[in-house]
């Protein structure tokens, strides 16, 4: 019996919808040190007390309104070994679907309240533990406003058809299509691009690589002149969305490649990006981002909430032909690659 993917866009863009309010009316009802209360300390991530609100209502959603009739994979950080088989005790080589969630993917934004967060999901066919993020056929991603924020932004596609997006007016309920469109420019110059250094440790190697680009690309700076701007946005779902929005012309995140530099100086690597983090990018690649990995070889992470995924964003492919050799050149040269 055949199992259409595109049967579970509207049970989960449902679900994204419930976790938005929930987590909106949480938000307004707390204070930030409330929101900011660490819940749990995870092997991939601390978990906040934000966190709990969306992750409450994933199982039972997804064995309410997907499970009894597609066996599903439910992969998400919070749940015990990072999956569960649904219905349960259904035998994991029965499941039709591997679904990866990311509940709230941009915390720490969120509950100090100064940058939207996303929900995240992505659908694959069960092809067992090698399913990974190639796989993903079906990808939802929608913004989790900010309380003085009425307005929100959903994306999501079905594998080889159209984008579809979508504007929603909290306050009125009105909802409007949106028409994306990535960046068309040839050059980074002027424009957002940026390598991720959100936290301590290494953040100096990893300036020090975008510097590198930087001039390679667009030349010594000129005194009282921009070349380009940065934006270090604490979301790779939200990053994905700067450059499925035009907003963002580079971004590429390389944190996993620096854990030998910090072992030799006797120090560990901090967070990085999972699996669960980029679980959208099908939505970027279809509207014509050229996504990739830091060899340049397209996303292939396990669908896990363990494995740390390094990932390089270009607008388009002039963008590539400008960004790429130097930051190839730049990790060799740091035998980082």
């Amino acid at each position: 019996m055949a199992h259409p993917i595109e049967e579970l866009l509207v049970p989960i863009r449902n679900l994204h919808a419930q976790i938005r309010a929930a987590v909106v009316t949480a938000c307004e009802a707390a204070s930030i040190d409330d929101m900011a209360r660490i819940a749990q300390e995870a092997e991939g991530d601390t978990i906040y007390a934000v966190d709990r609100i969306s992750e409450a209502l994933l199982i039972d959603f997804f064995n309410r309104e997907i499970a009894g009739q597609t066996p599903l994979i439910l992969i998400a950080e919070g749940l015990e070994g990072g999956q569960i088989t649904l219905p349960p005790g259904t035998p994991p080589a029965e499941a039709i679907w591997r679904v990866i969630v990311d509940p709230i993917d941009g915390t720490r934004g969120l509950m100090y309240q100064k940058r939207s967060a996303w929900v995240l999901t992505g659908v694959a066919p069960n092809h067992g533990p090698e399913t990974n993020l190639s796989h993903i056929q079906l990808a939802v991603q929608t913004e989790i406003p900010l309380i003085k924020q009425h307005l929100s932004d959903s994306v999501w596609v079905v594998a080889g058809q159209a984008v579809q997006a979508e504007r929603f007016n909290r306050l009125t309920g009105e909802k409007q299509r949106l028409a994306l469109r990535a960046s068309q420019a040839g050059t980074i110059a002027h424009g957002y691009a940026m390598i991720a250094r959100f936290f301590p440790g290494a953040r100096e190697i990893l300036a020090a690589i975008d510097e590198e680009i930087v001039r390679g690309a667009l030349g010594p700076v000129q005194k009282g002149k921009a070349h380009c701007f940065e934006d270090q946005y604490i979301c790779s779902g939200g990053q994905l969305y700067e450059l499925m929005s035009g907003k963002d012309r580079f971004v590429a995140d390389i944190r996993p490649l620096l854990e030998k530099a910090l072992a030799e100086r006797g120090l560990a690597l901090g967070i990085c990006c999972h699996p669960y983090d980029v679980c959208t990018e099908l939505i970027a690649r279809e509207l014509g981002v050229i996504v990739t990995d830091a060899q340049g070889q397209p996303l292939a992470a396990p669908l896990t909430v363990e494995d740390e995924v390094s990932w390089v964003g270009y607008a388009n492919a002039t963008i590539r032909q400008q960004i790429e050799p130097l930051l190839q050149q730049a990790l060799r040269k740091r035998r980082l690659i």
